[in-house]
């Protein structure tokens, strides 16, 4: 037997693809054949040999999804490619450990609902709790990645939470702080009072953290020295209490007018009609003003907490207040609003913030005190109407920020953080951009790019407890200031007398020291109790990994930037992000050079998956029912690879298996099937002198091209269209063409499929890794395809003008057999003639025989006179060329209409004007147009005779039965050589059509006799005619 040569004992026709990548796992496994593919390349002098890609860490404390599983094919698919090309690639896996996803889970698990449980708690218990919790699904995740046939070391692994990790983190604090990079500022933050921490700016434009919420939307009157009440709007009746001033738009123009209940309220002109309901369809102008005028008039406030403040309570401007809804006039609270803080620092006035950690009002705000800002508007807007200061109450539904941790409305609220002065080195972040290749590229100067353009100084600090310190100590005593950063173990050593080897809370907060600064000795140095921003820790993935600078200093600075990232479009306003900000700061490099920033993969429903909806295909259950190369190649074979997003399906995974899977397989198997019977068994070479041959290894030497030139630009899904195009072409065009000589035991044909399906499987080993193990080792015997090397287009034979001509037939065959489709005519059934009338017809000549053989005709006429046949009518697209075109749209039109056009190397050009793809299309006007098709692109027609005569009649018959007998072998599960003796059950027409033509039969089925009695499978023939036949082995 020719086949296989290794691996399984045979090559089953219709294999459990879900079995075989089993056996696969199993024989990777058991030959080590990762470390093997590692230590196959070399590192090269000072590591230029190696291929460094940042394998983004997930968090541990939930099972993956599916995009997860996406990004973990792409992370397996260019380092097997690039490993065939000859690179030596690490792949260490990481885990991101810290932050409030962890203590999130960990507050779950415990029964926590509130920070001050964790204080009694105790912090190292909750931490303990976190260290748990977050690699609580370890193992899981393991089995999952090792399903994929993803190719990662797990025991080298590296995680946040390691004391090298966080040591380089540390160092990346301090080195920031050196630069003058860090600083400790009292601003507005988005704030999350459940957690009691804020969260970054990056943090909020996170998917899904805007959502859709209803408040209270009230307008309030505030009293002008003058008497008119000025109208303020606002949707957060809760920061009312706190109000210290009123802003106008300086250019904007204010009327006052004289409402239905005779009050003068003072508001933009241009919102008066809003307030028609309470002012009056056409209120009484008394005054007006530009908002400049309005500035410096003073008002009561409409609660008398903070009254007496200096500089508070009167109009300022700014230039954020817009006519688009409300009044014109904005109520500033500034310590819940980061504009409004700006207007107020300018006008000298003092920030109060009457809401405590908890979301809850403090004794600053009177009765509302121990109430939750939301729960306290009704009460605040029943206090408002009560008093009279109330114009309006609605509800406003709009999208507002939650938090991403614990899914609960943020706040803005005013505090002391730290925070990284991004905005001094934005502009070079925003240069060092241009060095990254970014895919799809739009995502460069667009999503990306307009993000660091808009960059604000980034918040890290977190008050909580699972994370890595800030490594920042301060005097306890205000008259003997003094403020440490640390960078490094050795410098807390030398300073505190003790080396941690923990340096998480609260270990690290009991490094205590007197104040040098302080001659009494009464003052101490205290770690101040917040931690880092988990994204300062991912972003400090590219050098912490490694334990820069404190070790492989040499090694990282020769492998900075890393080559290769990918993950979802989203990271480019969080991991991505923060990679770039920390290599600008740190290195003034970017953090990588390539970037693959894919779409968001959605349920079956087209909304985002959901666990409660089950919306989305079980990922074992998938794995089980098709395997995890059909998941694969459905996944990179997407738009999804482009930036679009995926809408994932259980057909659409089923789809990947008939597209690409199965096509491989079958002719794998048909190889074996037809060798094994001849006993004769390929070997790799190229010089068969077959035109088949020849257009299949053309075809290939293609293949290998184009693949590698899609691969090396990371166009994972072009690569995948171009392999599916090809195992199309293989498959349905020269194993089908090449059946006869297969039967025949043709060492040409033979040879060639071993050589074309050796190439295929390791042009294609990254996108389909278990299939083409299986099918690859099957053929050759060697040890592994993922330890050889891509294919060289320098071993193929190129030749154009036969892929050209070749294509050029498949293309009429296709067309000719859509046209028998269309009039209901058999491929079986023979016809007597094809016309194929093109400019090039004449290159078809050679190929006639193989057209006359694929369309089942008698005869195929070439001519060059397509007018004979039929027209090509040039129409515009409307619609499409308007756009671009504008008035000239319907000069191309009448001039198209006139015939004043031309086409000349594919260029249309009408009036001048030269129209793009999708601006226009050819329609055919036929002589006989149920029997004529144009090619594609309008390169021609075909021509076919429709007319069936007895005689062609009773060959398709004949060729029927051919089928019927076929099937019939196959479900007597009789080998592709066993000669058989066959008896045939027909009605009496069908015989005399048959009788004829029973040596055609008798050949084709391997019969040795025939008889004609009683059948036992039955089918049919013609137009539905039943017949009966029997097989048996002779």
């Amino acid at each position: 037997m020719a086949y296989p040569r290794a691996g399984a004992n045979e090559v089953p026709a219709q294999p459990s693809f879900p079995n075989l990548e089993q056996d696969v796992l199993g024989y990777w496994k058991d030959d080590e054949t990762f470390q093997a593919s590692i230590d196959r390349n070399p590192v090269g002098d000072d590591g230029a040999n190696e291929f460094v890609f940042y394998d983004g860490p997930p968090f541990a404390n939930g099972l993956p999804h599916y995009g997860h599983l996406l990004t973990g094919y792409v992370k397996d698919v260019v380092p097997r490619y690039q490993t065939m090309r000859g690179k030596h690639v690490e792949r260490r896996f990481g885990w991101d450990t810290h932050g409030m996803p962890a203590e999130y889970e960990a507050e779950k698990q415990l029964g926590i609902t509130q920070k001050h449980e964790i204080d009694e708690l105790g912090i190292e218990k909750f931490n303990e709790a976190c260290r748990t919790s977050v690699l609580q699904y370890t193992d899981q995740w393991r089995e999952y990645v090792t399903r994929q046939a993803r190719w990662v070391d797990f025991d080298n692994d590296y995680k946040t939470l390691d004391l090298d990790y966080m040591e380089s983190v540390m160092w990346a604090f301090k080195a920031l702080w050196d630069k003058g990079l860090i600083y400790e500022g009292f601003r507005v933050l988005w704030y999350c009072w459940r957690c009691q921490t804020p969260l970054s700016n990056t943090e909020t434009k996170m998917d899904d953290a805007y959502r859709d919420r209803q408040d209270p939307a009230v307008t309030v009157a505030l009293r002008l020295e003058s008497g008119e009440k000025a109208l303020v709007w606002t949707t957060t009746p809760w920061t009312l209490p706190s109000n210290l001033a009123a802003a106008v738009h300086p250019d904007v123009d204010y009327v006052t007018v004289v409402g239905a209940d005779g009050d003068q309220y003072l508001l933009a002109e241009a919102r008066v009609a809003a307030y028609a309901r309470e002012l009056g369809e056409e209120p009484e102008v008394v005054a007006r003003y530009k908002g400049s005028d309005l500035v410096g008039k003073k008002y009561l406030p409409p609660f008398d907490f903070f009254v007496g403040r200096e500089n508070a309570h009167q109009v300022l401007t700014a230039d954020y207040v817009t006519t688009d809804d409300g009044t014109g006039i904005v109520h500033i609270a500034p310590a819940f609003g980061e504009d409004d803080k700006v207007v107020t620092d300018a006008a000298g006035i003092e920030v109060v913030v009457p809401v405590g950690p908890d979301g809850k009002f403090t004794a600053e705000a009177g009765p509302y005190a121990g109430v939750h800002v939301f729960e306290a508007n009704k009460q605040i807007i029943r206090d408002l109407r009560e008093a009279g200061l109330l114009l309006r109450h609605e509800t406003y539904d709009h999208p507002y920020p939650h938090c991403w941790r614990c899914n609960n409305p943020l706040i803005q609220r005013a505090l002391s953080a730290w925070f990284v002065a991004v905005t001094q080195f934005k502009d070079r972040m925003v240069e060092l951009n241009q060095q990254i290749n970014w895919v799809p590229g739009h995502i460069k100067d667009g999503q990306f790019g307009k993000w660091l353009e808009n960059a604000r100084d980034w918040n890290i600090s977190r008050n909580r407890y699972w994370g890595s310190p800030l490594p920042v100590w301060t005097s306890d005593n205000p008259e003997f200031p003094r403020t440490d950063v640390y960078g490094s173990l050795d410098e807390l050593e030398r300073d505190f007398g003790v080396r941690p080897d923990n340096l998480h809370r609260p270990f690290i907060d009991e490094l205590t020291r007197p104040n040098p600064d302080d001659p009494s000795g009464r003052s101490t140095m205290r770690r101040i109790p917040d931690v880092l921003d988990c994204w300062f820790e991912s972003g400090s993935m590219s050098f912490a990994q490694v334990h820069y600078p404190f070790e492989n200093a040499e090694w990282f600075e020769n492998h900075y930037p890393g080559d290769f990232i990918v993950e979802y479009n989203g990271q480019t306003r969080g991991w991505f992000y923060t990679l770039h900000v920390l290599a600008t700061a740190l290195f003034d490099r970017p953090a990588f050079r390539d970037c693959v920033a894919h779409g968001i993969v959605l349920g079956d429903d087209g909304q985002k998956m959901s666990k409660s909806l089950k919306n989305y295909p079980d990922v074992n259950e998938v794995f089980d029912r098709d395997g995890s190369d059909a998941m694969r190649w459905f996944l990179m074979a997407s738009p999804i690879l482009r930036g679009g997003d995926l809408v994932v399906t259980e057909r659409g995974i089923r789809d990947a298996v008939r597209q690409a899977v199965l096509p491989l397989w079958n002719s794998w198997y048909f190889l074996a099937l037809y060798s094994n019977a001849s006993g004769r068994e390929g070997t790799w070479r190229t010089d068969s002198a077959h035109v088949l041959d020849r257009y299949a290894l053309a075809k290939t030497h293609d293949l290998v091209r184009d693949v590698q030139a899609a691969m090396d630009v990371y166009d994972i899904s072009g690569a995948c269209q171009l392999v599916r195009e090809y195992l199309e072409v293989l498959t349905n065009w020269y194993v089908r063409r090449s059946r006869q000589r297969f039967w025949d035991g043709d060492q040409d044909a033979i040879d060639t499929l071993h050589t074309v399906l050796e190439v295929v499987t390791r042009v294609t080993a990254p996108l389909l890794p278990y299939t083409t193990e299986v099918v690859w080792r099957g053929l050759t015997g060697g040890r592994s395809v993922h330890l050889t090397d891509f294919p060289s287009v320098s071993d193929l034979p190129a030749d154009d003008a036969l892929v050209a001509a070749m294509d050029e037939v498949r293309d009429v065959c296709s067309t000719a057999l859509s046209l028998r489709k269309a009039n209901k005519l058999r491929v079986r059934l023979p016809l007597a003639r094809l016309t194929v009338a093109s400019p090039v017809a004449g290159t078809l000549e050679d190929f006639a025989e193989i057209v006359r053989d694929e369309v089942n005709v008698k005869e195929v006429s070439l001519s060059t006179d397509v007018d004979a046949y039929g027209q090509f009518q040039l129409v515009v697209n409307a619609r499409a060329a308007g756009p671009r075109l504008g008035p000239n749209v319907q000069k191309v039109i009448k001039a198209v209409k006139s015939g004043d056009w031309s086409e000349v190397d594919g260029r249309v050009v009408a009036a001048g004007v030269e129209l793009f793809e999708g601006e226009y299309e050819q329609r055919l006007v036929a002589t006989d147009p149920a029997a004529t098709a144009a090619l594609p692109g309008g390169a021609g027609v075909v021509v076919l005779d429709t007319v069936v005569t007895p005689v062609l009649e009773a060959e398709g018959v004949a060729r029927d039965l051919v089928r019927v007998v076929q099937q019939a072998r196959k479900d007597a599960q009789l080998d592709v050589s066993d000669r058989i003796t066959l008896t045939l059950e027909l009605p009496d027409a069908v015989r005399s059509a048959v009788e004829p033509h029973l040596e055609f039969v008798r050949s084709e089925t391997l019969t040795s006799s025939v008889v004609f009695g009683e059948g036992a499978a039955e089918g049919t023939v013609g137009d539905g005619v039943k017949v009966k036949v029997a097989v048996a082995k002779a």
